[in-house]
């Protein structure tokens, strides 16, 4: 066996194993790069993640809000979840008068009323 036969047959054996095994390559300008880098980012993706979607023709819809935002939406949501837990074991665990009953009921109905306004801004 020649030096080339074992070279290819040692290298031939260590191609990683890819889920996409071709890949295609183009050039662009730095200008091109950075539009493609800011609308990346704007759907939160890697460029060859964005350039990959747009050139299979996927219809990309610009996220509401950012992730910040996101973040802060999940983190009052979690808050008023404790609270609605909060009133749920305080009601379980006594029995009310009629008056704090419907207190409660108010209450609820406005955090319902709330969540369903956060719901309407997120879709």
């Amino acid at each position: 066996m020649s030096e080339r036969e074992i070279f290819e047959a040692t290298f031939a054996e260590a191609k990683p194993k890819r889920k996409e095994p071709k890949q295609i390559s183009f050039r662009v300008s730095e200008s091109e790069f950075e539009k493609l880098k800011r609308s990346a980012e704007t759907f939160q993706m890697s460029v060859p993640a964005f350039v990959k979607s747009k050139a299979q023709g996927s219809k990309l819809v610009t996220p509401k809000i950012d992730r910040p935002g996101a973040v802060e939406i999940a983190k009052q949501l979690r808050a008023i979840g404790n609270n609605v837990n909060q009133m749920a074991r305080a009601t379980n665990a006594a029995e009310l008068d009629p008056n704090s009953a419907v207190n409660l009921t108010a209450e609820l109905q406005n955090v319902q009323k709330e969540l369903n306004q956060i719901w309407q801004q997120l879709n």
